[in-house]
Protein backbone atom coordinates (compact mmCIF):
# COMPACT_ATOMS: atom_id res chain seq x y z
CA UNK A 1 0.00 0.00 0.00
CA UNK A 2 1.65 3.39 -1.29
CA UNK A 3 2.43 6.22 1.37
CA UNK A 4 2.85 9.69 0.44
CA UNK A 5 5.01 11.50 3.01
CA UNK A 6 2.96 14.39 4.17
CA UNK A 7 5.84 16.31 6.49
CA UNK A 8 8.95 15.05 7.92
CA UNK A 9 10.33 17.14 11.08
CA UNK A 10 14.00 16.64 12.93
CA UNK A 11 13.02 16.16 16.60
CA UNK A 12 14.95 14.88 19.47
CA UNK A 13 17.71 13.30 16.89
CA UNK A 14 14.85 11.41 15.40
CA UNK A 15 12.34 12.38 12.98
CA UNK A 16 8.24 13.24 13.24
CA UNK A 17 6.63 12.37 10.26
CA UNK A 18 3.30 12.48 8.84
CA UNK A 19 1.79 10.03 6.00
CA UNK A 20 -1.53 9.84 3.85
CA UNK A 21 -2.57 6.38 2.48
CA UNK A 22 -5.80 5.01 0.85
CA UNK A 23 -7.34 3.21 3.23
CA UNK A 24 -8.94 0.00 1.79
CA UNK A 25 -10.94 -0.33 5.68
CA UNK A 26 -12.36 2.52 5.88
CA UNK A 27 -12.33 3.40 2.20
CA UNK A 28 -11.06 7.40 2.07
CA UNK A 29 -7.69 9.06 2.09
CA UNK A 30 -6.14 8.66 6.18
CA UNK A 31 -3.36 10.52 8.04
CA UNK A 32 -1.12 9.41 10.48
CA UNK A 33 1.55 10.49 12.21
CA UNK A 34 4.55 8.65 13.26
CA UNK A 35 7.80 9.13 15.38
CA UNK A 36 10.69 7.69 14.59
CA UNK A 37 13.43 7.46 17.69
CA UNK A 38 17.27 7.84 16.63
CA UNK A 39 17.25 3.74 17.18
CA UNK A 40 14.77 3.38 14.50
CA UNK A 41 18.05 4.22 11.96
CA UNK A 42 19.78 1.14 13.17
CA UNK A 43 17.45 -1.52 14.50
CA UNK A 44 14.08 -2.36 15.04
CA UNK A 45 11.84 -1.13 17.31
CA UNK A 46 8.68 -1.13 19.60
CA UNK A 47 5.26 0.21 18.36
CA UNK A 48 3.33 2.69 20.64
CA UNK A 49 -0.06 3.49 19.40
CA UNK A 50 -1.59 6.57 20.45
CA UNK A 51 -5.68 6.75 19.81
CA UNK A 52 -6.71 10.67 20.39
CA UNK A 53 -10.23 11.63 21.20
CA UNK A 54 -13.20 13.64 20.05
CA UNK A 55 -12.91 16.09 17.47
CA UNK A 56 -9.31 15.46 17.06
CA UNK A 57 -7.19 14.62 14.01
CA UNK A 58 -3.25 13.52 13.91
CA UNK A 59 -2.25 16.60 14.57
CA UNK A 60 -3.43 17.40 18.21
CA UNK A 61 -1.16 14.38 19.86
CA UNK A 62 2.34 14.90 18.01
CA UNK A 63 2.10 18.78 18.15
CA UNK A 64 1.02 18.99 21.51
CA UNK A 65 1.68 15.63 23.80
CA UNK A 66 5.43 16.41 23.92
CA UNK A 67 6.03 13.08 24.06
CA UNK A 68 8.80 12.55 21.15
CA UNK A 69 12.05 13.33 24.00
CA UNK A 70 10.38 10.38 26.26
CA UNK A 71 9.82 8.48 23.04
CA UNK A 72 13.55 9.12 21.57
CA UNK A 73 15.45 7.84 24.84
CA UNK A 74 13.29 4.68 25.13
CA UNK A 75 13.88 3.84 21.61
CA UNK A 76 9.98 3.32 20.75
CA UNK A 77 7.88 4.44 17.46
CA UNK A 78 4.98 6.57 18.27
CA UNK A 79 2.08 6.29 15.71
CA UNK A 80 -0.73 8.54 15.93
CA UNK A 81 -3.50 8.16 13.75
CA UNK A 82 -6.43 9.97 12.75
CA UNK A 83 -10.16 9.52 14.83
CA UNK A 84 -12.16 9.39 12.18
CA UNK A 85 -12.60 8.60 8.38
CA UNK A 86 -13.46 11.79 6.47
CA UNK A 87 -14.77 13.12 3.42
CA UNK A 88 -16.83 10.37 2.82
CA UNK A 89 -20.15 12.21 2.24
CA UNK A 90 -22.25 10.52 4.38
CA UNK A 91 -25.01 13.19 5.36
CA UNK A 92 -24.98 14.04 9.07
CA UNK A 93 -21.11 13.42 9.32
CA UNK A 94 -20.21 16.86 10.21
CA UNK A 95 -23.53 17.73 12.09
CA UNK A 96 -22.44 16.84 15.21
CA UNK A 97 -19.26 17.20 17.30
CA UNK A 98 -19.72 14.00 19.22
CA UNK A 99 -21.00 11.45 16.10
CA UNK A 100 -19.33 11.26 12.58
CA UNK A 101 -16.29 13.45 11.58
CA UNK A 102 -13.51 13.33 14.53
CA UNK A 103 -15.68 10.50 16.06
CA UNK A 104 -15.31 7.35 15.27
CA UNK A 105 -15.33 5.54 18.60
CA UNK A 106 -13.12 3.22 17.55
CA UNK A 107 -16.36 0.50 16.84
CA UNK A 108 -16.74 -1.27 13.50
CA UNK A 109 -20.11 0.45 12.41
CA UNK A 110 -22.93 -1.80 11.43
CA UNK A 111 -25.71 0.23 10.39
CA UNK A 112 -26.28 2.38 7.33
CA UNK A 113 -25.02 4.85 6.17
CA UNK A 114 -21.78 4.39 8.83
CA UNK A 115 -21.15 0.90 7.96
CA UNK A 116 -19.16 1.15 4.63
CA UNK A 117 -16.40 3.62 6.07
CA UNK A 118 -16.73 3.99 9.84
CA UNK A 119 -15.01 0.78 10.63
CA UNK A 120 -12.42 2.38 12.85
CA UNK A 121 -11.61 -1.18 15.45
CA UNK A 122 -10.44 -3.38 12.11
CA UNK A 123 -8.54 -0.21 10.88
CA UNK A 124 -6.55 0.42 14.11
CA UNK A 125 -6.32 -3.63 14.85
CA UNK A 126 -5.80 -4.46 11.27
CA UNK A 127 -5.05 -2.29 8.63
CA UNK A 128 -2.64 -0.10 10.14
CA UNK A 129 -0.43 -2.07 12.07
CA UNK A 130 0.23 -3.71 8.86
CA UNK A 131 0.90 -1.00 7.05
CA UNK A 132 3.24 0.20 9.52
CA UNK A 133 5.29 -2.85 10.09
CA UNK A 134 5.48 -3.07 6.06
CA UNK A 135 7.30 0.24 6.04
CA UNK A 136 8.94 1.02 9.41
CA UNK A 137 11.71 -0.75 11.40
CA UNK A 138 9.11 -2.29 13.31
CA UNK A 139 9.25 -5.37 15.81
CA UNK A 140 6.12 -6.62 15.28
CA UNK A 141 5.96 -8.82 18.66
CA UNK A 142 6.35 -5.56 20.42
CA UNK A 143 3.23 -3.17 20.32
CA UNK A 144 1.16 -1.70 23.13
CA UNK A 145 -1.59 0.91 22.89
CA UNK A 146 -2.68 4.20 24.86
CA UNK A 147 -5.12 7.05 24.84
CA UNK A 148 -7.41 10.02 25.35
CA UNK A 149 -11.09 10.53 26.17
CA UNK A 150 -12.60 8.18 23.08
CA UNK A 151 -9.44 6.82 22.36
CA UNK A 152 -8.48 5.95 26.01
CA UNK A 153 -11.95 3.61 25.48
CA UNK A 154 -10.47 2.73 22.57
CA UNK A 155 -7.29 1.37 23.77
CA UNK A 156 -9.17 -0.24 26.70
CA UNK A 157 -11.52 -2.21 24.33
CA UNK A 158 -8.29 -3.44 21.97
CA UNK A 159 -6.03 -4.63 24.90
CA UNK A 160 -9.45 -6.11 26.34
CA UNK A 161 -10.97 -8.09 22.49
CA UNK A 162 -7.05 -9.05 21.54
CA UNK A 163 -5.31 -10.79 24.73
CA UNK A 164 -1.82 -10.81 24.36
CA UNK A 165 -1.67 -8.46 21.00
CA UNK A 166 -0.44 -5.27 22.88
CA UNK A 167 2.17 -5.95 25.68
CA UNK A 168 0.56 -2.98 27.94
CA UNK A 169 -2.56 -0.38 27.79
CA UNK A 170 -3.01 3.11 29.34
CA UNK A 171 -5.11 5.84 29.49
CA UNK A 172 -6.04 9.27 30.22
CA UNK A 173 -9.13 10.57 31.25
CA UNK A 174 -10.72 7.04 29.17
CA UNK A 175 -14.92 6.57 28.79
CA UNK A 176 -15.18 3.23 30.67
CA UNK A 177 -18.87 2.45 30.27
CA UNK A 178 -20.16 3.83 27.03
CA UNK A 179 -23.32 1.81 27.54
CA UNK A 180 -23.70 4.12 30.57
CA UNK A 181 -22.91 7.22 29.25
CA UNK A 182 -24.32 9.52 26.99
CA UNK A 183 -21.89 10.07 24.41
CA UNK A 184 -21.66 6.21 24.30
CA UNK A 185 -25.59 6.03 23.71
CA UNK A 186 -25.51 7.99 20.71
CA UNK A 187 -22.34 6.98 19.23
CA UNK A 188 -22.98 3.16 20.00
CA UNK A 189 -26.79 3.19 19.22
CA UNK A 190 -25.85 5.10 15.74
CA UNK A 191 -23.05 3.31 14.57
CA UNK A 192 -24.61 0.01 16.05
CA UNK A 193 -28.05 -0.29 16.01
CA UNK A 194 -30.57 0.44 18.63
CA UNK A 195 -30.25 -2.92 20.28
CA UNK A 196 -27.67 -2.32 23.50
CA UNK A 197 -26.47 -5.64 23.83
CA UNK A 198 -24.48 -5.02 20.48
CA UNK A 199 -22.80 -2.08 22.37
CA UNK A 200 -21.52 -4.37 24.91
CA UNK A 201 -18.72 -5.60 22.94
CA UNK A 202 -17.30 -1.78 22.63
CA UNK A 203 -17.49 -1.30 26.38
CA UNK A 204 -14.47 -1.91 28.70
CA UNK A 205 -16.46 -2.47 31.67
CA UNK A 206 -18.17 -5.34 30.21
CA UNK A 207 -14.88 -6.78 28.73
CA UNK A 208 -12.93 -6.77 31.86
CA UNK A 209 -15.91 -8.98 33.65
CA UNK A 210 -14.81 -11.67 31.13
CA UNK A 211 -11.42 -10.76 30.69
CA UNK A 212 -9.50 -14.30 31.00
CA UNK A 213 -6.50 -13.31 28.82
CA UNK A 214 -2.63 -12.78 29.53
CA UNK A 215 -1.89 -10.50 32.57
CA UNK A 216 -2.55 -6.72 31.62
CA UNK A 217 -1.44 -4.17 33.98
CA UNK A 218 -3.48 -0.72 33.38
CA UNK A 219 -2.29 2.78 33.83
CA UNK A 220 -4.75 5.33 34.02
CA UNK A 221 -4.61 8.81 34.94
CA UNK A 222 -7.78 11.25 35.90
CA UNK A 223 -8.24 14.82 36.23
CA UNK A 224 -9.96 15.47 39.43
CA UNK A 225 -11.67 18.52 38.25
CA UNK A 226 -12.48 17.23 34.65
CA UNK A 227 -16.32 18.67 34.16
CA UNK A 228 -17.43 15.53 32.05
CA UNK A 229 -16.23 13.31 34.92
CA UNK A 230 -18.78 14.77 37.32
CA UNK A 231 -21.24 15.15 34.18
CA UNK A 232 -21.00 10.82 34.54
CA UNK A 233 -19.26 10.55 30.96
CA UNK A 234 -16.50 8.79 32.20
CA UNK A 235 -17.64 6.63 34.57
CA UNK A 236 -14.37 4.95 36.39
CA UNK A 237 -15.32 4.16 39.16
CA UNK A 238 -17.42 1.40 37.26
CA UNK A 239 -14.42 0.39 35.40
CA UNK A 240 -12.01 0.07 38.73
CA UNK A 241 -15.07 -2.18 40.05
CA UNK A 242 -15.07 -4.50 37.52
CA UNK A 243 -11.38 -4.80 37.38
CA UNK A 244 -11.02 -5.42 40.98
CA UNK A 245 -13.75 -8.11 41.22
CA UNK A 246 -11.83 -9.80 38.15
CA UNK A 247 -8.13 -9.17 40.02
CA UNK A 248 -6.93 -7.25 37.08
CA UNK A 249 -4.51 -4.41 37.80
CA UNK A 250 -4.76 -1.00 38.17
CA UNK A 251 -3.10 2.35 38.52
CA UNK A 252 -5.58 4.67 39.22
CA UNK A 253 -4.31 8.10 39.26
CA UNK A 254 -6.16 11.26 40.61
CA UNK A 255 -4.89 13.75 39.14
CA UNK A 256 -5.31 17.97 40.50
CA UNK A 257 -6.27 18.84 36.82
CA UNK A 258 -9.30 20.76 35.19
CA UNK A 259 -10.50 19.88 31.70
CA UNK A 260 -10.01 17.77 29.68
CA UNK A 261 -11.23 19.31 26.23
CA UNK A 262 -9.77 22.83 24.59
CA UNK A 263 -6.59 22.43 26.99
CA UNK A 264 -6.25 18.87 27.77
CA UNK A 265 -3.38 18.46 26.45
CA UNK A 266 -2.19 20.59 29.19
CA UNK A 267 -3.23 17.28 31.33
CA UNK A 268 -1.44 14.89 29.15
CA UNK A 269 1.87 16.89 28.50
CA UNK A 270 2.24 16.73 32.63
CA UNK A 271 2.34 12.69 33.09
CA UNK A 272 3.51 11.43 29.36
CA UNK A 273 6.64 10.69 30.73
CA UNK A 274 4.94 8.36 33.13
CA UNK A 275 2.85 6.41 30.40
CA UNK A 276 5.98 6.11 28.14
CA UNK A 277 7.91 4.84 30.98
CA UNK A 278 4.79 2.50 31.80
CA UNK A 279 4.78 1.14 27.75
CA UNK A 280 8.83 1.04 28.08
CA UNK A 281 8.42 -1.32 30.71
CA UNK A 282 6.47 -4.02 29.07
CA UNK A 283 8.17 -3.85 25.67
CA UNK A 284 11.29 -4.14 27.07
CA UNK A 285 12.36 -0.92 25.71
Amino acid sequence: MALKQVSSNKCFEGFQKVFEHDSAELKCKMKFGIYLPPKAETGKCPVLYWLSGLTCTEQNFITKAGFQQAAAEHGLIVVAPDTSPRGCNIEGEDESWDFGTGAGFYVDATEEPWKTNYRMYSYIKDELPKLINANFPTDPERMSVFGHSMGGHGALILALKNPGKYKSVSAFAPICNPIQCQWGKKALGGYLGPDASKWEAYDATQLVKSYSGSRLDILIDQGKDDQFLSAGQLLPDNFIAACTERKIPVVFRLQQASFFRSPCYFFIASFINDHIKHHAKYLNA
